[in-house]
C-alpha cells in the first residue's frame, strides 16, 4: 500500500509509542504510591526523555530494515507489523527520517540533562546508564555492524527496553532507586509489547527470513513461535496475579488488568496456534494483540491511581 504524502505522525509510527508511554506513566505512579509525592517536572521531562527515545528507534527501525532489505521485500505489510512502509512509498524522505531519528535523540539528550537537577546525584549513573543503553538500542536494534534483531536478540531487546529500563528511568526521575515493588512492576509492560513483536514476526516471517533478519520466528519456526506467544502471555497473566496479590492488601485492585485478556486471549491463542503460519490470518490477531496491550495500559495506570486512594 503506497503511502502519499507522509504525516511526520505517520513518519515516526506514533500509535505504537503507548508501549513507552505506559511503563512511564505506571513506574511514576507506583513511585508516587511508595513515597507519597509527585515530582510534576520530573514526570514531564522522563515523558520526553523516553518519547524522544522511542521516536528515534521506530524511526531508525524503518530505515535499516528498508536499506538491509526485509521491508524491502515485505507483502504482508499491515498497520501492526512491517515497518511503516513510509520509505517504501517514498525513498526520498531518506534525510528526513533521519533526521527525525536524530531530533528525537537530542530531544532525550535534553530530557536527561533536565532531569539530573530534578534527582539525588547517587542516581545520576543509573540515569546516564539508561540514557546510553537506550541510545544504543534506539539505533543498533537494527542498524550494522550490531544488527541485534538480525542476531537473535531482538526479543530480549524489546522485553528489557519496554519493561525493566523503562519503570527503572521513571523511579529515578522520582528520586527513588527501583526495588522491591518496582522488580515486580518492571516485567509486566516489557511482555505485554514483546507479544507484538512476536505476532508481527509471525506475519513477517518471510520477509525476515530473505531479509537476514533472524528474529525467533526466523530461527525456531512459526509453531514455536506461537507457543512462546502464548507462554509470554501466560507469563504476563502470572505477574499480574502475584504484583495483585504483593503490592498491599489493597491491591487487588489489580486483578482487574485481567479483564483484556478474558475477552480477548483466549481467541488470539487459538488462532494463533491454528494459522501460526498464515500472515493473513494473523493480521486479525496482531490487531488484537494490540488492543490488549492498550487495554492492559490503561487498566494498569488506572489501578495505580486507584491505589493512591484506597
Amino acid at each position: 500500500m503506497k503511502i502519499e504524502n507522509p504525516s511526520i505522525l505517520q513518519m515516526i509510527r506514533a500509535p505504537f509509542l503507548s508501549a513507552i508511554i505506559a511503563p512511564l506513566v505506571a513506574g511514576t505512579l507506583l513511585a508516587v504510591n511508595i513515597h507519597g509525592s509527585l515530582n510534576v517536572p520530573a514526570f514531564i521531562l522522563v515523558l520526553i526523555t523516553g518519547i524522544g527515545l522511542h521516536v528515534a528507534t521506530n524511526v531508525y527501525n524503518d530505515i535499516y530494515d528498508t536499506i538491509q532489505g526485509p521491508d524491502k521485500v515485505n507483502v504482508h505489510r499491515n498497520e501492526f507489523s512491517g515497518g511503516s512502509g513510509v520509505l517504501i512509498s517514498n525513498p526520498e524522505l531518506m534525510g528526513r527520517m533521519h533526521l527525525l531519528a536524530r531530533l528525537g535523540l537530542i530531544l532525550a539528550l535534553i530530557g536527561t540533562i533536565a532531569l539530573m537537577y530534578f534527582i539525588d546525584r547517587s542516581l545520576w549513573v543509573y540515569l546516564w546508564g539508561l540514557f546510553f543503553l537506550s541510545a544504543f538500542f534506539s539505533k543498533y536494534y537494527t542498524a550494522a555492524p550490531v544488527k541485534l534483531a538480525y542476531r537473535g536478540l531482538g526479543e530480549f531487546s524489546v522485553w528489557f527496553a519496554f519493561g525493566p529500563m523503562a519503570v527503572a528511568i521513571a523511579s529515578i526521575s522520582q528520586n527513588l532507586f527501583p526495588s522491591g515493588e518496582m522488580l515486580v512492576l518492571m516485567p509486566v509492560t516489557g511482555f505485554s509489547t514483546l507479544t507484538i513483536l512476536l505476532v508481527g514476526q509471525l506475519i513477517d516471517v518471510d520477509a525476515d527470513i530473505k531479509g537476514g533478519k533472524h528474529g525467533v520466528a526466523s530461527r525456531l519456526g512459526t509453531k514455536v513461535t506461537a507457543l512462546i506467544y502464548i507462554f509470554v502471555q501466560t507469563a504476563l497473566i502470572l505477574n499480574i496475579v502475584f504484583m495483585s496479590f504483593y503490592f498491599s492488601d489493597q491491591s487487588l485492585v489489580l486483578l482487574a488488568l485481567l479483564l483484556p485478556y478474558g475477552l480477548l486471549f483466549p481467541g488470539c491463542a487459538a488462532t494463533v496456534v491454528k494459522y501460526h503460519d498464515n500472515p493473513d490470518e494473523l493480521k486479525a490477531v496482531a490487531k488484537k494483540t494490540v488492543m490488549i496491550h492498550l487495554f492492559l495500559s490503561l487498566f494498569l495506570i488506572a489501578g495505580l491511581i486507584a491505589l493512591l486512594n484506597l
